[in-house]
Parts: C-alpha cells; sequence; structure tokens
C-alpha cells in the first residue's frame, strides 16, 4: 500500500485515520445493541425504537453537505477535529438521556453523534485514498475500513458485557416501584460504554492536534463543485448503491437480537454473543475483501457479494430456527466490503470534483434512517413476526447488484 519513499511520510497519518474507522464504527455497532435495549428499558415499539437509526442517519444526510463545504474550507485535518469533538459531544448526552430516561435525549445524542460521523467519514474516507499511491487507493481504503469491521466484532460483545442485562421482566411480575427501579437501571447500563467512547475521542482529538499531516491537497482538489460531481453517471449509481446497502446493513443488525431470540430460540446475552459473530465475520470479510480486490476487479467481487446477500436474506425469511441466525452471521461476511467497495468506485475519476462526490455519498447513509423503520412498520403490522421484514433488505441488494453490473460493462 505504501511505497519505501512515501511511508514515513504517510505511515503515521495513515494509522491515525484508520483509528477513526474504528471509532465510528464502535458507535455504528453500538446500536444493534442499542435498540432492542432501548425498546426494552423505554418500553417502546419496534417502529419507535427504530427511530434511534432515524437519528443518526438523518444527521448524516444532513451533515453531508455542509461537511463536505467544511473540508473545502478548513482541510482534512481540521475536519476531522471538528468531527471528532460533535462526536464526544453526542456521547455524553446519552447520560442525562439514561438519568431521565427520556426518549426524545437519547434520539438527541444519536442525532449529534451522526453529525460528528458524517463529517468523519467525508473527510476520513478521500483522505485514506490520498495517503499513499492512487493506484492502490482501493485496496488502502479496504485496509482502513477492516478497522471498521474490528469495531463491528467488539461492539457488540463490549455492549452485550456492559448494556445487556439478559433480564427481561414483564409488568405482571413486578410491582410498580419495582418495575420503574428495574427499567431505570437498564437505562443506566448505557452510561459507562458512552462516557468511555466520549474520553477517547476527545484524547485522539488531542493527537490529531499534536500531530504533523502531509499536504495532499493540491489546486484541482480545492475546486470542484456538486453540480461537477453529480454529472458522473457512476456517482449518481453508487449514491443509489450506498442508499440501498446501508439500509440493508441496519435492517439486518438493527433486528439480529430480536430475531435470534424469536427465531432461534436464544436468550438475550446468547443473541447479543451472535450478533458479535455477525461482526467477527465482517471483520474477516473485511481483512479478506483487501486481499481478493488485488486479484479480482472490485466491482466483480460486489457483484458476487451482492447475489450472494440477496440468497442468504432469502434464507432468513423462508427458513426457521438456528438455520436462520445461522444465515444472519454469515451476511456479515458478504456486506464487509460493500461499503467502501461503493465509496472508491463512486469516485473514481471525479478529480476536483472529489471532496463534494464523497460528501453525496456519505449523504445517501440516509437509506439507514429510513430502511429500519419501514421494516419496524412491517414487523408491528404482521403481529410481531420478525422474519417478513427482510424482505427489506432483501429488496436491497438486488440494487447494488445492479450497480456492479454496471461498472463491470464500463470496465
Amino acid at each position: 500500500m505504501f511505497n519505501p519513499s512515501m511511508k514515513n511520510k504517510f505511515l503515521l497519518p495513515f494509522i491515525l485515520v484508520t483509528s477513526l474507522f474504528f471509532m465510528w464504527g464502535l458507535a455504528n455497532n453500538l446500536t444493534g445493541i442499542l435498540i432492542p435495549h432501548l425498546r426494552k428499558a423505554l418500553e417502546l415499539s419496534n417502529t419507535q425504537s427504530t427511530l434511534v437509526d432515524t437519528a443518526a442517519y438523518l444527521a448524516y444526510f444532513i451533515a453531508a453537505i455542509p461537511a463536505g463545504l467544511l473540508l473545502k474550507k478548513v482541510g482534512y485535518k481540521n475536519g476531522i477535529l471538528i468531527g471528532l469533538l460533535v462526536f464526544s459531544l453526542g456521547c455524553f448526552l446519552f447520560v442525562p438521556a439514561a438519568n431521565t430516561r427520556d426518549f426524545g435525549l437519547f434520539l438527541g445524542g444519536a442525532f449529534i453523534i451522526g453529525i460528528g460521523l458524517a463529517t468523519l467519514e467525508t473527510a476520513a474516507n478521500p483522505y485514506a485514498t490520498k495517503l499513499g499511491p492512487e493506484e492502490t487507493a482501493t485496496t488502502r481504503l479496504n485496509f482502513a475500513q477492516s478497522f471498521n469491521g474490528l469495531a463491528a466484532t467488539a461492539a457488540p460483545f463490549l455492549g452485550t458485557i456492559f448494556i445487556l442485562s439478559g433480564k427481561d421482566y414483564s409488568q405482571e411480575t413486578l410491582g410498580e416501584a419495582e418495575r420503574l427501579a428495574y427499567l431505570q437501571m437498564e437505562a443506566n447500563s448505557v452510561k459507562g460504554p458512552y462516557i468511555t467512547i466520549g474520553i477517547t475521542l476527545l484524547v485522539l482529538a488531542i493527537l490529531f492536534s499534536l500531530v504533523k499531516f502531509p499536504n495532499v491537497e493540491d489546486k484541482q482538489q480545492n475546486g470542484g463543485s456538486f453540480t461537477g460531481a453529480w454529472r458522473s453517471p457512476l456517482l449518481r449509481w453508487a449514491v443509489l448503491a450506498q442508499f440501498f446497502y446501508v439500509g440493508a446493513q441496519v435492517c439486518v443488525t438493527s433486528f439480529f437480537i430480536r430475531m435470534a431470540m424469536e427465531g432461534g430460540g436464544m436468550t438475550e446475552k446468547e443473541a447479543g454473543s451472535y450478533l458479535g459473530i455477525y461482526g467477527l465475520l465482517f471483520m474477516i470479510g473485511r481483512f479478506a475483501g483487501t486481499a481478493l480486490t488485488r486479484i479480482i476487479p472490485a466491482a466483480k467481487l460486489l457483484a458476487i457479494y451482492a447475489a450472494i446477500s440477496f440468497a442468504l436474506c432469502l434464507i432468513t425469511i423462508q427458513l426457521e430456527g438456528n438455520l436462520v441466525v445461522f444465515a444472519l452471521g454469515a451476511l456479515g461476511f458478504f456486506l464487509s466490503i460493500m461499503f467502501p467497495t461503493i465509496f472508491a468506485l463512486g469516485i473514481q475519476g471525479l478529480g476536483e470534483n472529489t471532496k463534494p462526490g464523497s460528501s453525496l455519498l456519505v449523504m445517501s447513509i440516509i437509506g439507514g434512517a429510513i430502511f429500519p423503520v419501514i421494516m419496524g412498520y412491517l414487523i408491528d403490522n404482521a403481529g410481531d413476526h420478525i422474519q417478513v421484514g427482510y424482505y427489506i433488505p432483501l429488496s436491497c441488494f438486488i440494487i447494488i447488484f445492479l450497480f456492479a453490473h454496471k461498472n463491470l460493462k464500463k470496465a
């Protein structure tokens, strides 16, 4: 990924930028724990619980273009610093939200976190492609995104240990005072993990402010426009594919624990552990994808993975018991390369329009705000039948396959 002559110049900045992929991976993948947990702690419906996704990914949509404009003005490094500070603020807001069991405050914290993540992703994704030779940009981005995969493994295990209690009492089981104490205990369990993340982000912000970063800007890269970027047919396709991909991924993880408990007969703790296995396969898939994109064209690999994901989702809908959980877990491997591959293919050849193009791709993450709510509504209206909801991510994989096929035709 680096020539020897470039190594000293790019290595430390690349390591620091890669750490960002891990941190926003923690935040994104904790929602798979947070949604069923808040559903229990705050007594929410399926549709209401998915509003956590809506708040976070709506923030991506709102902040993406301003983040791109911000990058054009302040550069990658300062944009990253701003993103880190906003991200940490959202994490700390979960403390008063838990203390008061106020769902609105939880949504506010998730929204602020989403703004921070949008700023970081708009900066870090293209920056990672520029910290080394252009011909290995896709491989380098997949490598950095592999640490997002590492977070996909760590977050469910940490959330299972520190957030999930494994207890689920009905109103008939407990008296009113005991029930309120139990619900408050469940809400309080989110504070420790989010305080820890917030402090870590502040430490990272200090490191970024102290380390000297190479100047990868040039006159061309400081120009560009959203209109110019949107003229690229492949970017338009990439925006659509990313919209459906993020929607599919968030649907799978947001309802994974409920599916494992109801479809596989598992306890809450066991279901959380299986979500961690999903994350482990996601991480393995990211590292494997880094190697595979060196020997298989990225668009071809994306098409293969989209077709397999469609088949696994169909198994999830049609079968019952542990096979459903195994199919969901396997999805982690095949979803792993989709985001970075779509991103890298989408900004290819944009030149001076790379930054605004990156903003548009980050903006498309709003799919994660829309599809889970549709899925939750479908499940609520199907008598809480979780499997019916998986028709939503299944349909998304068709669009991703078409995007990959479009790139293959171009190649």
